[in-house]
């Protein structure tokens, strides 16, 4: 029973963060946030004089910006996250809902390095015998032109134009 009611608190606190972390996050990222920190800095700046620019004065702001920014760390990778988390559920059910899909890619972000090395390389064969497959079609049809069939004709332009749309993303991505 008490290893129940632990786990039962632990869900709770990390509901309250995570609620709290949503929150906190969609109002510090808003507009309203960034202007309210210029203000604390024009303020800060314009108290230099009254401190005359003391060490203290120039440790204040030190130590505030210190303190945000470790609370930020922990805030937005709690928010990134939650996030990834989302969307990589929402790919699995994706994946399960379509019939040709491959149910192996469900949860592949567990896979190490190593392994999705090789699912990649699998995927970069695939690529390349579909592109090969692709150019013996458009050669095959070049030979049946001759016949002056339109169609055939269409058939070619239309191949042949999908194949530089292909290396263009090819491009784009590697790039």
């Amino acid at each position: 029973m008490n290893k129940q009611a632990s786990e039962s608190q632990d869900r709770t606190m990390h509901g309250h963060f995570g609620r709290f972390a949503a929150v906190a996050s969609g109002w510090l990222g808003s507009t309203w946030a960034f202007v309210g920190a210029g203000l604390v800095v024009v303020v800060w700046a314009a108290t230099g004089p009254i401190f005359h620019f003391s060490a203290h004065w120039a440790m204040a702001i030190s130590t505030g910006t210190a303190v945000a920014t470790l609370l930020m760390v922990f805030l937005i990778q709690n928010t990134q996250n939650r996030d990834s988390r989302a969307i990589n559920l929402k790919l699995n059910e994706l994946i399960r809902a379509m019939d040709k899909a491959r149910n192996q890619m469900i949860d592949i972000e567990r896979l190490t390095d190593l392994e999705l090395d090789e699912m990649q390389a699998t995927y970069e064969k695939i690529k390349t015998t579909w592109i090969d497959r692709q150019a013996k079609t458009i050669a095959a049809l070049k030979r049946n032109k001759a016949c002056n069939r339109p169609y055939i004709a269409q058939s070619v332009y239309l191949l042949q134009e999908k194949k530089v749309s292909l290396r263009a993303k090819a491009r784009i991505g590697r790039a």
